[in-house]
């Protein structure tokens, strides 16, 4: 399969940056210039919240938290008693999840992966469907990735008929704008087309408060 996934470099220099030493949100914008989707480093480098610890008690184990940062959703997972694991392109990002006794895997999710076939859900949370720029690959993935009837779960972008692909930046807290990568975002009806090119069937769907989830089962 071809490997969607940005550049290491895309994310490097401020992602990096921020969780080393987070003093602000980075910003991921489309690289046109319109304004773009603030990300709180600050609440990855911390514990899950209450919605997301609720939700790592819901997902059939083993879990593979794809995009998954410093670790929060797998220790979370891991919390519930689920066997779990996560998978992220940020070395800096990896380093903190292993000081933390968090197991995470680097690399991207197009590489080959451990235990591939096997796992119980594939988590998408914090806009991750948006990896590669092809939310029906990527689900693809997702997918080959599951045993039989498995789990795929993904926070979506709240406008449910939200399909955008395009060219994106991240930026710091003073505008300073890194390299390019290919990035989708994906609201809960368009999700459905998606799924359904990828050969997933839609279980459910839901919101806490203004967060919106949607659940697909490998049929």
């Amino acid at each position: 399969m071809t490997d969607l996934a940005p550049p290491f470099d895309a994310f490097g220099v401020h992602y990096e940056r921020a969780l080393r030493t987070p003093t602000g949100p980075v910003v991921l914008r489309d690289a046109a210039g319109s304004a773009g989707t603030r990300h709180d480093v600050g609440r990855y480098l911390g514990d899950a919240d209450a919605v997301e610890r609720r939700l790592a008690r819901e997902l059939p184990g083993p879990v593979l938290d794809i995009g998954c940062g410093p670790g929060r959703m797998v220790r979370a997972a891991r919390e519930a008693g689920r066997e779990a694991l996560g998978v992220d392109v940020s070395e800096a990002a990896t380093r903190i999840a292993r000081r933390r006794g968090i197991p995470v895997w680097h690399g991207s999710v197009f590489d080959v992966l451990p235990d591939e076939g096997a796992w119980g859900t594939a988590l998408l949370l914090d806009g991750n469907i948006g990896i590669g720029g092809d939310p029906a690959e990527l689900l693809t993935r997702c997918r080959n990735l599951l045993r039989a009837r498995g789990t795929v779960v993904v926070e979506v972008h709240p406008d449910p008929r939200r399909d955008r692909r395009f060219h994106a930046v991240l930026t710091d807290e003073n505008g300073n704008a890194g390299a390019t990568f290919p990035w989708a975002e994906v609201g809960r009806r368009a999700l459905r087309r998606h799924a359904r090119r990828a050969g997933l069937v839609r279980a459910r769907e839901w919101h806490a408060g203004i967060r919106w989830f949607a659940e697909y089962h490998r049929s």
